[in-house]
């Protein structure tokens, strides 16, 4: 304490008392915001009762959906009705998708377009990974979890054979160490609201990652594939997809633009004009199911526009192989009362080169 104490004094040049020096350490502990063993406790115990638990709760009820799960149906209804009329059906074999994570209020339509596309192969599909931006992952990380995961409908059972392969490959430490962010994150759980009511009763079983930052690959320019849980996973879900009819899915929006980010300038007319140009490159590299030359447009770019959803639409693509990408959609969504920030979102469907 008095270590602190010192430190605060000498950067700040006020003086500070003992007592409240002990009161603010109090509070810091009470809030379990001190690195110790009270808090390394109650960490425990959380996550205990994470893996105890009949399921993963979802969290996006009665903010990014209705409470209701009819209100769900009809409201997940409206936008694929939609979504048919604007864009008929086509023809081939489904093998991945971009969707994205963002609220439906605002991606409702960008959902549904590409859910549209997916929803006659869901009816022979066996295994779906869903593959989330983890908000609060850390460099290169994978976090894995043999929770089930729960949905107003019902529960999708976790592919737990699978998660043990990657942690034997990747490390169990490594791939649980956070395991408690699928609590808390929304990413998966806003794909798998969306596949859950397109399967309907139909069993499927799930594997949810989550994929943290990939700037430590950007500084380095390196490959991400250079990471051991990266490597390890795309090795598993690969062999599993050999196996078993699978849908891989990357829950990933694209850029972050504006104050709201930390950008000086608001955006203008002018900026959403050049984000779109930007963006339309960027879809256009998806297109072409190439992991590695989409990394490289980004590092290529330093992420200035903090595409979140890199990590799982990158190993999304390193999974498929001789895939072709179709835009179902694109939008760019307010992200700031005034306008002028934004969060841009895509709808891509693979199929097969041979259709």
């Amino acid at each position: 304490m008095g270590m602190v104490r010192t430190g605060f004094e000498l950067r700040t040049g006020i003086p500070i008392s003992t007592s409240i020096m002990e009161k603010l350490v109090s509070e810091l502990d009470n809030a379990l915001l001190l690195n110790n063993e009270r808090f390394a406790q109650a960490h425990q115990v959380a996550i205990d009762d994470f893996r105890h638990a009949a399921s993963r709760q979802p969290i996006l009820i009665g903010k990014c959906y209705p409470e209701d799960p009819q209100e769900i149906r009809a409201l997940l209804q409206r936008y694929l009705d939609q979504a048919e009329k604007d864009d008929p059906q086509t023809t081939g074999e489904v093998q991945g998708l971009i969707s994205p994570h963002i609220d439906f209020a605002r991606g409702g339509p960008i959902y549904a377009r590409v859910w549209a596309k997916a929803a006659s192969a869901l009816e022979e599909t066996e295994l779906v990974v869903i593959l989330g931006t983890d908000h609060n992952g850390g460099e290169g990380e994978i976090t894995l979890t043999r929770q089930n995961y729960e949905t107003p409908w019902g529960i999708l059972p976790t592919a737990r054979e699978l998660v043990d392969e990657i942690a034997r490959l990747a490390g169990e430490a490594r791939v649980f160490s956070n395991e408690l962010h699928h609590r808390g994150e929304h990413s998966v759980e806003a794909a798998l609201i969306w596949l859950h009511y397109l399967l309907g009763n139909r069993r499927c079983d799930i594997l949810p990652v989550l994929c943290g930052s990939f700037h430590s690959f950007i500084d380095q320019g390196e490959s991400p594939l250079q990471g051991t849980s990266i490597s390890a996973t795309v090795e598993i879900i690969r062999k599993a997809a050999t196996d078993r009819r699978t849908l891989i899915v990357a829950a990933a929006d694209l850029a972050h633009i504006g104050p709201a980010f930390g950008d000086h300038l608001p955006l203008d007319l002018a900026g959403r004009a050049r984000l779109a140009e930007q963006d339309q490159r960027l879809t256009d590299i998806l297109r072409q199911g190439n992991a590695e030359a989409f990394f490289e447009e980004i590092r290529g770019e330093g992420d200035q526009r903090r595409i979140c959803g890199m990590p799982p639409i990158y190993i999304t693509l390193s999974v498929l192989s001789e895939v072709k990408g179709s835009l179902t959609g694109y939008a760019q969504c307010p992200a700031s009362d005034d306008g002028t920030s934004l969060v841009s979102i895509c709808g891509m469907v693979y199929h097969s080169q041979a259709c």
